[in-house]
């Protein structure tokens, strides 16, 4: 990022100040002039992005996926490190508009977040009502106040939100990591066939990764960023 301006405090002294000299200096990103210490890295344009990992989605709720359980837990891991490096974690969290909906009725239980990938009161949730996470929500301006340029991407359903969610981000200008095995989906009937959870999981991941994101496993994705 080009340099708009830098100066050196005078109260700074030091045996060798070539060496110790602390310089802050204004860099702009995105056109927002930002301060920046040198010789310390500037915040994370990382972000993890956890999309309806929410209790109707668990065997205990009203609508069920296949694998969830497997997939909060490689989410959590996906989390503790997010967290141990800085970087700023955002879950979407998913109500439906009207209360006989069949599952994440608005003030539900079951539209509340799992306790396995629960946020800190400081991570902030954003609460959509469409499958495009980006779709009247604030998600965006979240993502842009912080410099984020880049997506790590999980969550449920495989074949709606994550597919919706990815696609829009990229569409966005994001570079979108996608998270294969935090994700869940469960069995769909088209025209009398029945598709496996497995299949309908592998044909979406594989149709994201010809060109809407990287898909890496969880184990992958935590040994090229540790």
């Amino acid at each position: 990022m080009p340099s708009c301006g830098s100066f050196t405090p005078d109260s700074v002294s030091s045996a060798n100040p070539a060496r110790d000299r602390t310089v802050l200096q204004f860099v702009h990103h995105r056109g927002t002039p930002v301060l920046q210490i040198e010789g310390i890295p500037p915040m994370s344009k990382r972000a993890l992005l956890l999309i309806d990992l929410q209790n109707d989605y668990f065997s205990e709720g009203k609508w069920p996926l296949s694998g969830t359980d497997a997939a909060a837990g490689n989410a959590a891991r996906l989390i503790a490190a997010a967290r141990a490096k800085g970087e700023l974690v955002v879950h979407v969290r998913h109500e439906s508009k009207t209360a006989d909906a069949p599952f994440f009725v608005p003030g539900s239980q079951g539209a509340a977040i799992h306790q396995k990938v629960a946020p800190t009161a400081t991570e902030p949730v954003v609460v959509k009502h469409h499958i495009n996470s980006f779709r009247e929500t604030g998600l965006k301006e979240i993502l842009d106040r912080n410099g984020i340029e880049e997506l790590v991407v999980c969550g449920a359903m495989s074949h709606m939100c994550i597919d919706g969610g990815v696609r829009a981000a990229a569409d966005l200008g994001y570079r979108c990591t996608l998270i294969h095995d935090a994700c869940a989906t469960r069995d769909l009937e088209f025209g009398g066939v029945r598709v496996p959870a497995a299949q309908v999981h592998a044909a979406f991941m594989a149709a994201l990764s010809f060109a809407y994101a990287k898909t890496l496993s969880t184990d992958e994705f935590l040994a090229r960023s540790a």
